[in-house]
């Protein structure tokens, strides 16, 4: 999803006021401040469906379950509950973390697919929000270099690992799960 415009940012909203914004937009909250979002460009659908249909395909059966944008992800829902994201992608393995709304809690897993508007607020501030609240696996999808960035959870840091267009990525917390980037960046 695209950042568009966010509301001023003296103010700092609590999820209550958050509900409150405007219905006609998507809307994010990192740390207070709300973002508006606006709809994907057709490449960036086009991947985020093969990656949701490659992780649906392989949950079927199991415990954990996939979802897709728009997905509301309370991420400090047990402290100052100021910040939800929308990911593109996010794998929920703990059922109790699931609500009405969406996620209430870190998702073990949430892939975001950049775009020209979203690459730093994807690269920075959600990448810090995901590894402050303990998301163990946070895949940062490049459409233009045909890569994605692997980070994994370990002692409280993310280690990164680059694939690039060729090549097969193990999804680290859903053993034996493979996704061949392939066909996930065909034309």
């Amino acid at each position: 999803m695209e950042v568009r415009e966010a509301v001023p940012k003296y103010k700092r909203y609590t999820y209550d006021e958050y509900r409150t914004l405007d219905d006609d937009k998507l809307w994010e909250m990192i740390d207070g401040v709300p973002y508006a979002m606006a709809a994907p460009n057709r490449r960036h659908q086009e991947i985020s469906v093969r990656l949701l249909y490659n992780l649906y395909d392989f949950l079927k059966g199991k415990p954990c379950k996939v979802y897709a944008a728009p997905f509301e992800v309370r991420l400090n829902a047990d402290t100052y509950d100021d910040t939800i994201v929308l990911p593109d992608i996010a794998v929920i393995c703990d059922e109790s973390k699931l609500g009405e709304k969406g996620c209430v809690g870190a998702p073990d897993m949430v892939i975001e697919i950049l775009s020209p508007s979203t690459a730093m607020h994807d690269k920075i501030l959600k990448f810090t929000q995901y590894l402050r609240a303990g998301v163990r696996e946070y895949w940062i999808v490049n459409p233009d270099s045909e890569s994605v960035t692997v980070n994994i959870l370990n002692n409280g840091e993310y280690e990164a690992c680059t694939y690039g267009k060729n090549e097969v990525v193990p999804v680290y917390v859903l053993e034996g799960c493979l996704i061949s980037l392939s066909e996930i960046f065909e034309v």
